[in-house]
């Protein structure tokens, strides 16, 4: 099992626009159905792309984060947002194959 970080907007900052690896976040909520689908191929991800790319999570249903959820536009779950040096470099909405999102997350740290 993984260990991915649950962010909240107090964390945010350091945690993604800080980091000096890509970040990859996932924007969920507990009773989104498609995000319950892609948690185990999250966490997989996460134990494959170790040491190139942090994979955190922000609850998109926890009122702190409403704003992280404004300022990225997030309008659906789940969403992805890849950030490379503080910057969204990519970004992803809805259900998603395993291999085509890792293809996709390795293209966009690249």
């Amino acid at each position: 099992m993984s260990e991915i970080l649950e962010l909240t907007a107090d964390n945010f900052k350091a945690e993604v626009l800080e980091s000096s690896l890509p970040v990859v976040v996932d924007f969920w909520a507990p009773w989104c159905g498609a995000c319950k689908i892609m948690a185990p191929m999250i966490d997989d991800l996460a134990s494959q792309l170790a040491g190139q790319v942090k994979i955190v999570k922000v609850d998109a249903n926890d009122p702190v984060n409403q704003s992280l959820l404004t300022e990225y536009g997030v309008q659906g779950l789940p969403t992805i947002k890849i950030f490379k040096a503080g910057q969204v470099v990519g970004e992803m909405s809805g259900l998603r194959q395993q291999d085509a999102l890792k293809s996709d997350i390795l293209a966009k740290i690249a």
